[in-house]
């Protein structure tokens, strides 16, 4: 069963980027192949990764929804509307050298997001077995950790930056995965973008009352605001950036 890393935090923390780092991380220490999943509705991994998304599941979901009011149904005559969304689902990964890549995305009419969350799971469990790892950019709530989307967890990863409600944030995450039993070997904190690459005593303090377990501390770096202006994808930066030297001896101390 492939180890399933799940990244949360909430919004504007710079998971996504770590997230992607995380992935090249697999990807250069020959982990692969890897499934990297977006299922974020706000989706941008693909982004940091520097690859081109045609198709998400939101979008197979918004063909299916028009195909059943069409009176020119994209089925062929004959396909059931679930195995023509399995075709479909095909042709939704993008496969490149060391990873393949699936977005979530978002439905574009009213009405909530069930649908794409039950495609997603399903999708997770039907792969579990064919990678050695799975990785997760969630979204900036709690909703694929609360629904029970995600399969299993080995390593949950939450990310914050240097702010007490970000500390507050994923301790409430911390709890959740408890709360709904989930049992991953591993939780812990990455505290993204610190000043110097130094927490204050006030946010080692609120680590503390959350009863979080500290993985590691990212700095704040020039280079990866720079490079995101720039649509430069940052899991590409060079071997001696400050961010990703901290991150890969966070990951080499949680030997994945």
């Amino acid at each position: 069963m492939a180890h399933v890393i799940a990244i949360a935090g909430k919004g504007g923390v710079g998971k996504t980027t770590l997230c992607g780092m995380l992935i090249q991380y697999l990807a250069d220490r020959k982990k692969g192949p890897v499934l990297a999943v977006d299922a974020d509705a706000n989706s941008n991994l693909n982004e940091v990764l520097g690859v081109e998304v045609d198709m998400t599941l939101g979008d197979i979901r918004e063909e299916i929804a028009r195909a059943e009011i069409s009176t020119t149904s994209p089925i062929p005559s004959g396909m059931t509307k679930a195995d023509y969304a399995e075709f479909k689902f095909a042709s939704a990964i993008v496969e490149e050298d060391d990873y393949d890549l699936l977005v979530m995305g978002r439905t574009q009419g009213k009405g909530c997001y069930c649908y794409v969350n039950g495609l997603l799971q399903a999708q997770l469990a039907k792969f579990q077995k064919s990678y050695p790892y799975i990785v997760v950019d969630n979204e900036a709530g709690m909703e694929h950790i609360s629904r029970g989307v995600l399969p299993s967890m080995e390593t949950a990863i939450l990310v914050s930056d240097c702010s007490r409600r970000g500390i507050q944030a994923v301790g409430r995450i911390a709890k959740l995965i408890e709360e709904c039993e989930l049992h991953p070997k591993t939780v812990g904190l990455i505290v993204n973008r610190a000043p110097k690459g130094e927490l204050n005593d006030g946010i080692k303090e609120e680590i503390e009352l959350q009863g979080l377990n500290l993985l590691g501390v990212v700095p704040q770096d020039d280079e990866v605001y720079e490079c995101d202006c720039a649509g430069k994808p940052t899991s590409q930066l060079p071997a001696d950036s400050p961010v990703k030297k901290a991150l890969y001896q966070i990951l080499d101390n949680l030997n994945l």
